[in-house]
């Protein structure tokens, strides 16, 4: 490793910096911890993230014990150069608790809800309609598109994604910026009703993804 790779990182009077770890796939925000130089270093050597404990004042690896590593994607520093991010797999859990991400209790102007646990703090705007669809499919809402939708069944969520794929379409040879916009933001909620239906997760439709990423989408030809 080139002797320079953390010559102008800004350390505190620690000798430390925070680092934010976030989730590769979907950018949910796993953790924070702080790292030193040779935390640096050792997690830019080894591609597993490594922290500086401040509690017991040595180096460790997260996962070390448990197994649950975070193998890094890429490294990125703020403006200030004063904080990374870390874009990194997880192998399991990240938090201590058990839970995904560190950040499960919501904070408001009551305070912290400790008893309240959430995911909403996971992924982004997708996650979150995908969670309101599986609500209504749990707790049917009178007046609710979602419930009206999950009442046709299977064939009707089948046929409206149909339906906007052929609107994307009709946008998009159109030309007109704002209508595909309209349409394919149609065509992603009707997509996310068919796996509210199947009860499956983004996370699984990114963990496929992020196997194809970076590898030649052509097939082999036979």
């Amino acid at each position: 490793m080139a002797p320079s790779a953390t010559g102008n990182v800004k350390f505190d009077e620690q000798g430390l910096l925070p680092a934010v770890i976030q989730d590769w796939l979907d950018g949910t925000v796993l953790m924070l911890g702080y790292m030193n130089r040779e935390a640096i270093e050792k997690t830019l050597e080894t591609k597993s993230v490594h922290f500086w404990s401040r509690s017991r004042k040595q180096l460790w690896q997260k996962g070390e014990t448990s197994g649950h590593t975070l193998q890094v994607k890429a490294l990125f520093i703020d403006c200030d150069r004063d904080t990374i991010l870390v874009k990194a797999q997880p192998m399991g859990p990240t938090c201590h608790t058990g839970e995904r991400a560190c950040f499960f209790s919501r904070f408001d102007e009551q305070g912290v809800r400790e008893q309240e646990k959430t995911a909403d703090a996971s992924g982004g705007i997708l996650e979150g309609v995908l969670r309101t669809i599986r609500d209504r499919r749990a707790n049917p809402q009178p007046g609710s598109y979602t419930t009206k939708l999950f009442e046709g069944g299977h064939d009707k969520i089948l046929k409206k994604v149909a339906e906007e794929a052929g609107e994307v379409l009709i946008a998009a040879k159109g030309g007109k910026k704002d209508e595909i916009v309209y349409e394919v933001a149609d065509l992603f909620f009707h997509t996310l009703m068919v796996l509210g239906y199947h009860d499956l997760t983004l996370q699984e439709i990114y963990q496929e993804l992020g196997k194809r990423f970076g590898k030649s989408g052509l097939r082999p030809e036979k």
